[in-house]
């Protein structure tokens, strides 16, 4: 089956996505934070897809990737928009939502605006609230003084150029909190965390597991596994999960 790519305009920026047709449930994949849609684990998934003959999206948010707009200018509220308008125009029917890192908070706020359409839910060390709870409670009060006076701070990275931190970020994160209450679920859901994440500590799963009001809910723990589970093994036990969910036919 062949894909195609697709361009939304979402508050004022051009939201470029690729398109799978095929049978339901679809899949649609939201990643982390600074990362796209040509990660291994979308393109996994893409392959997975085209496989099984199962529709799939994937995309990159505004201010990331191939859609245009600044990374700067970009608040986990407007990038959970772009998600939701992503999903209502280029999906049908039930989808299985999979998140990465950061994407796992937006899917958490795909899922509770849409939760009729939601088969099942995938987090891949889930990030939420990670703005308050990983970043600006890790900051120290010379980094905080310096968002505060000059609303942006350049966050060192293991994977890239330095991460543009703004003081909007943080300030807008907190409207958007999915942790300080329980959390409405009804579909099965699979949380896959490393424990040697050095970006997500690894009990954040098991709190996440917790705040989920879906009885049929899985942590899965794996011993070496770092933030970004991609390897080989990583890949094929995400696989497992997604024929468990969706049916290996």
């Amino acid at each position: 089956m062949t894909d195609r790519t697709e361009t939304l305009a979402v508050g004022g920026n051009q939201i470029v996505c690729r398109v799978r047709d095929g049978r339901q449930p679809g899949m649609i994949f939201l990643g982390g934070f600074m990362s796209d849609m040509t990660g291994s684990k979308a393109t996994m998934l893409d392959d997975y897809c085209r496989r099984r003959g199962r529709a799939f999206v994937r995309f990159d948010y505004s201010g990331h990737g191939v859609s245009s707009g600044d990374f700067k200018d970009g608040t986990i509220g407007q990038w959970a928009k772009d998600a939701i308008a992503v999903f209502d125009e280029l999906t049908q029917g039930p989808q299985i939502v999979i998140g990465s890192s950061m994407g796992g908070w937006i899917a958490l706020l795909l899922a509770r605006a849409r939760p009729e359409r939601i088969a099942g839910f995938i987090g891949i060390a889930a990030a939420p609230d990670f703005t308050e709870d990983m970043m600006w409670a890790d900051f120290d009060e010379t980094i905080r003084e310096t968002l505060r006076t000059e609303g942006l701070y350049y966050q060192p990275s293991d994977y890239d150029d330095p991460y543009p931190i703004t003081m909007r970020l943080i300030e807008e994160g907190r409207e958007n909190f999915v942790l300080r209450s329980p959390l409405a679920m009804d579909c099965p859901v699979r949380l896959i965390q490393g424990m040697q994440d050095n970006d997500v500590p690894w009990q954040t799963a098991p709190k996440l597991a917790e705040h989920l009001t879906a009885d049929d809910v899985e942590v899965i723990l794996v011993k070496n596994g770092n933030h970004s589970l991609s390897e080989p093994d990583d890949l094929a036990r995400l696989e497992t999960i997604l024929d468990g969910l969706s049916g290996a036919d």
